[in-house]
């Protein structure tokens, strides 16, 4: 299989994205305009997961990860980046498939990248495993 590079998966997915938007049949589900948060969180453990409105595991992430934003609210950085709205986050982090969650320890080193849905336990239990709280 050809591998597509970031930038024509980008304008794929930016095209999916507006059909979308224009038949009505995608909500979005992440709020950041514009510039994206910086990430990782700088002395805070960090869970990031890189995704698009027109994404279905995506979808079904949503709900959980604003859940978990609030319950880890100062003792860890859950953040959603919807790499639709920040094309040049799939280049800069090395995304080439959605969702994509990356986790940082407090020093900022990646320790776990995975792709695909991620069960909202599964991250949890990653974040006890990293020692959160």
């Amino acid at each position: 299989m050809k591998k597509r590079g970031c930038k024509a998966t980008l304008r794929s997915l930016l095209l999916l994205t507006f059909v979308f938007w224009v038949t009505g049949l995608a909500t979005t589900v992440y709020a950041e305009p514009g510039k994206p948060p910086d990430v990782p969180v700088k002395g805070m453990v960090t869970m990031v997961d890189f995704g698009a409105p027109f994404c279905a595991p995506c979808k079904a992430m949503a709900p959980f990860l604003e859940k978990l934003e609030k319950e880890y609210k100062d003792r860890a950085a859950i953040v959603v980046l919807d790499v639709g709205k920040a094309p040049d986050v799939c280049e800069r982090y090395g995304i080439t498939e959605l969702p994509t969650q990356i986790f940082y320890n407090k020093e900022g080193k990646e320790i776990l990248r995975h792709t695909g849905f991620m069960k909202e336990e599964t991250i949890v239990k990653q974040l006890k495993k990293m020692g959160v709280k």
